[in-house]
């Protein structure tokens, strides 16, 4: 396994000032829960009250180009609990959000800025919930795991569960893996074939956990698939939205959740395209990492994504650098538009990356894949 970058020596039990200063920077992940919130709390808006909440999300995709970086690494000895909490405190907020978009909208109209707006910045606020989420499913406590997955719930998007720790962990940078990006792949191709193939994995990964990959959907054993539990509790809360909220609200929630899933899908088609895995251990040249300051710390240390593949279980705050990864040339704020709108110059960059380490279709011998 390689080393991290500039490995550190061991360092000594932290104080308190010492975690304050590690825990606080972190406070920046309320960013787009936070402005969801005001938005729904100062609600219903006049069109151009409405138009200004915009404005923390273009200032998320300034600050997140700018080549702020952060590459420090992490304190071991740091105590969970702080980091732990704003976790759950992020859980929570986006749980308040969506009720509170619910109610704002009923009785309100799909040609209103409130809708729209709406629907743009409680839509980034979900987004932010499945990278909570996916905090949370990962750590070991059945707690955690069921809060996890209830926040998918909220984005109809909870067979992200079984998929993403049972298939895209497990087949990350392998052929069979829809959640792997391939070189050349734009990202309407991607997101038309991922969404589907992972769905479909997640189903038949349950399958098997039950006993039976060819049972048949009617089989009593299904009452313990967990897919089928996430959308009966997704689609259920659905359907409670249309029949106390009406049409508009159940349509806000539906698209809001579309919004979420759809920012994920970008940010799965960044995080690995173009990498080819063909040993059988996970290294951290397998993904992309980003040195962004803005992303570290408003998005729970999802920038180092390649520490997260090579070990799960490690937190968000006791994530590492390493050299091996590719790097992009953003933040994940400022990549998504750069995949989605300008997919082409972002292939240009990427190959030229891939090139410049090696790696993919430029490896020079089946180890350097690998």
């Amino acid at each position: 396994m390689p080393n991290p970058v500039a490995q550190p020596s061991p360092a000594p039990m932290p104080t308190a000032l010492q975690v304050f200063r590690a825990w606080s920077p972190h406070l920046l992940s309320l960013w787009f829960p936070g402005t969801a919130l005001v938005f729904l709390l100062t609600g219903p808006h006049v069109w151009w009250g409405a138009l200004l909440f915009v404005v923390p999300i273009a200032v998320a995709h300034h600050l997140d180009t700018r080549g702020f970086r952060e590459v420090r690494q992490p304190n071991e000895k740091l105590p969970a609990w702080p980091f732990d909490g704003l976790v759950y405190l992020l859980g929570i907020l986006h749980l308040v959000n969506v009720v509170l978009f619910v109610r704002l909208l009923s009785g309100g109209s799909v040609v209103s800025f409130d809708f729209w707006i709406g629907v743009l910045v409680v839509g980034a606020s979900s987004g932010y919930s499945i990278i909570t989420a996916h905090e949370l499913i990962h750590r070991r406590g059945a707690f955690a795991q069921h809060f996890g997955r209830l926040l998918l719930c909220g984005v109809l998007y909870e067979h992200f569960y079984t998929e993403h720790l049972r298939g895209h962990h497990v087949r990350v940078g392998f052929s069979d893996d829809p959640a792997t990006a391939r070189y050349g792949e734009t990202f309407r191709h991607f997101y038309l074939r991922t969404v589907p193939a992972q769905f479909k994995n997640a189903w038949r990964l349950e399958k098997r956990r039950l006993g039976d990959e060819s049972m048949s959907n009617f089989d009593p054993r299904m009452l313990s698939h967990r897919c089928l539990h996430g959308l009966v509790v997704g689609w259920g809360f659905g359907l409670g939205v249309l029949l106390l909220g009406g049409l508009v609200p159940f349509l806000a929630f539906v698209l809001q959740s579309v919004f979420a899933s759809r920012a994920l899908e970008v940010v799965n088609y960044f995080e690995h395209w173009g990498l080819v895995r063909q040993g059988h251990r996970v290294h951290p040249r397998h993904s992309w990492d980003t040195h962004s300051w803005f992303t570290y710390y408003a998005l729970i240390g999802l920038s180092r994504h390649a520490d997260h593949h090579a070990h799960p279980a490690r937190p968000y705050q006791a994530l590492r650098v390493f050299e091996e990864p590719p790097l992009l040339p953003f933040g994940y704020i400022g990549m998504i538009p750069l995949c989605v709108l300008r997919n082409a110059r972002f292939q240009k960059w990427a190959s030229l990356e891939l090139r410049r380490k090696g790696y993919g279709p430029f490896a020079q011998s089946e180890g350097e894949a690998a």
